[in-house]
């Protein structure tokens, strides 16, 4: 606790919670960067799921990198704005709970990424998409959702 009272007090966390820039930049970057991250990841599980059959999975693969770039900068801002009252997160069930749902729907995010890359031609050929894959493609949009709401739950619990 000493460690997350000492973050509470640094000089980033004091920029994050008291300054009149510090909170608005970070919040907003926290939120293009989930805008991005969500964003493409839940229109590559929809996609999987059977939806726009027209946008081919080589397609959503060359987006990929821009949503880890959006993760990135959820993660660097997420980060900056736990300094501000790290006391208080560590001890929030909805934030607890938005963590683990990021932790599973960024490794879920991975392995869906390597299973689109082995079968893409395949599926864009007219193949079906396996069963798993979907199936984790719905875990996924799962997971992200439970993250939009937790973190939203997290501001007022």
């Amino acid at each position: 606790m000493v460690f997350l009272e000492w973050l509470e007090f640094s000089a980033l966390a004091e920029w994050v919670s008291a300054s009149l820039w510090g909170y608005p930049i970070t919040l907003t970057s926290h939120g293009v960067g989930l805008a991005i991250v969500v964003g493409i990841i839940f229109m590559l599980n929809l996609r999987l799921l059977g939806k726009f059959s027209g946008l081919p999975y080589q397609t959503l693969l060359s987006y990929m990198k821009l949503a880890w770039a959006g993760f990135l900068l959820n993660f660097i801002s997420g980060c900056m704005l736990f300094t501000a009252q790290a006391t208080f997160f560590v001890t929030s069930t909805p934030y607890l709970i938005k963590i683990f749902a990021i932790t599973a729907g960024a490794v879920v995010a991975v392995l869906l990424q390597q299973k689109v890359r082995a079968g893409a031609s395949d599926w864009d050929s007219g193949i079906a998409v396996p069963d798993k894959v979907k199936n984790m493609a719905t875990l996924s949009i799962v997971l992200w959702s439970i993250t939009i709401i937790a973190g939203r739950m997290t501001a007022y619990l």
